[in-house]
């Protein structure tokens, strides 16, 4: 087979799975749910995974672990210090090139 013709079934297998995905809730839940519990589990479910995909990464994103480290504690700080996304970003970052920077003198 051609790549072409791969590339085609790839395609057409993620839009599937996709599609499969999409459409099995909806066809098994008629009713409105009622149950907090299962309100709050749905709720968190994008947040979770999205965490649990992307945390991993943050370890090896810089090419040095210890400064992702630094950045990952640093963003962990400003985010249970409340501050905005924005001023959390800035700051991990920054603290990863002043590491990164102070590594490269010293």
């Amino acid at each position: 087979m051609s790549n072409n013709l791969y590339m085609i079934l790839m395609v057409l297998t993620m839009a599937g799975v996709t599609y499969i995905i999409r459409v099995i809730p909806m066809a098994f839940f008629h009713k409105k749910i009622k149950s907090t519990f299962i309100k709050s589990l749905l709720y968190y479910v994008p947040y979770a995974v999205l965490t649990a995909m992307t945390f991993p990464s943050v370890f090896f994103v810089t090419g040095n672990v210890y400064s992702a480290i630094i950045g990952t504690c640093v963003a962990f700080l400003g985010a249970v210090s409340k501050r905005s996304l924005v001023i959390v970003a800035i700051l991990s970052v920054l603290s990863v090139l002043l590491f990164d920077l102070t590594a490269f003198i010293f």
